[in-house]
């Protein structure tokens, strides 16, 4: 066990040396004092509004995790899909249910009164995500900013840039490698599913219904026990609208639970359950699984990856006045 232990962090660390040069050509015109003379409590009026906003409704970490992953992967991390508007990312089906919209526009409100036209919505999401992860248990961690606001938001482009949950170890490697992200990134920022919740049309295809209109296991990669519990929050019957926690076990903390529930294959998405099925990525499952700081560590450089994809800096973008309309 230690042997294959040090074999990982052996290759992790010639994956951080070798992936490094991404992240840094990135983080060249990011950096991580971006605000400190222009709205130096920026980061602070952020993080005390997720905090009030989670108070309030202990979903917005998942919600804000949620939203900078569909953002990140449409257009670069540019706070594209708060716009508003006919045929905009938000009018694809597959953000129709995403959430915390009102907590990143409660956030820039704020920030429009102390420093107008300054902080951009895209580092909000960005930050606003970062929080939400900390707020829920996860590890506190820096990330860069600098961000512009993207002026480009169509719904056509939406399916082709996002992970469906029915997708192969294939595509999502491929999906994930557009974005210049790793294998190992794809196995850490799946951990992000410890939190949140999702519709059960998200997961149906792992159930049939038969003659009589009740539904039957058909995907013989979940716990049958799992299974019977999600037929019963999700019977046949079941409203649109609901939903059941990402993570049956501690469905509110981010934590490493998630790995232990992919291990015990007790997790909603075939493509989480795809994760076990090559040598590589479940080797890191089991890591993972067994050392929640060694998590903790590599969501870190993973999520700083994951919101420097295809940013706008410098003279691209803008800083928009509203996070839901583009500036006039």
């Amino acid at each position: 066990m230690e042997t294959t232990k040090s074999m990982f962090l052996s290759l992790l660390v010639s994956f951080i040396f070798i992936s490094c040069c991404y992240v840094s050509s990135v983080k060249a015109a990011l950096s991580f004092d971006f605000y400190a003379a222009s709205c130096p409590n920026a980061e602070l009026m952020i993080r005390n509004t997720v905090s009030r906003a989670s108070s309030n409704d202990p979903s917005v970490p998942g919600k804000l995790l949620r939203l900078v992953f569909h953002d990140c992967f449409v257009e670069g991390c540019d706070a594209s899909l708060m716009l508003q508007g006919n045929n905009t990312e938000q009018s694809d089906p597959a953000n129709r249910s995403v959430g915390g919209f009102s907590v990143i526009e409660s956030a820039k409100r704020l920030l429009e009164i102390f420093c107008p036209g300054t902080v951009s919505c895209a580092d909000i999401v960005a930050l606003a995500a970062r929080d939400a992860v900390e707020i829920a248990g996860g590890p506190r961690i820096q990330i860069p900013t600098g961000r512009r606001d993207g002026m480009v938001s169509i719904a056509s482009n939406v399916r082709p840039n996002i992970i469906d949950t029915s997708f192969t170890m294939d595509e999502m490697v491929k999906l994930f490698s557009n974005k210049g992200l790793s294998l190992l990134d794809l196995v850490i920022l799946s951990g992000a599913h410890t939190i949140g919740s999702a519709h059960c049309n998200t997961f149906r295809s792992r159930f049939q219904q038969d003659s009589n209109g009740t539904l039957k296991l058909v995907d013989q990669t979940i716990d049958t026990n799992y299974a019977d519990e999600l037929m019963r929050q999700c019977p046949v019957t079941a409203q649109p609208s609901v939903t059941v926690n990402n993570d049956p076990e501690t469905s509110m903390l981010f934590d490493n639970q998630y790995y232990r529930n992919l291990l015990a294959h007790k997790v909603l998405f075939p493509s989480d359950s795809v994760l076990l099925s090559n040598i590589n990525t479940k080797k890191m499952v089991e890591d993972f699984a067994n050392d929640q700081q060694l998590f903790y560590v590599n969501w870190g450089a993973a999520f700083v990856k994951l919101t420097s994809v295809g940013v706008k800096t410098d003279e691209e973008g803008e800083i928009r006045r509203s996070c839901t309309a583009t500036n006039v």
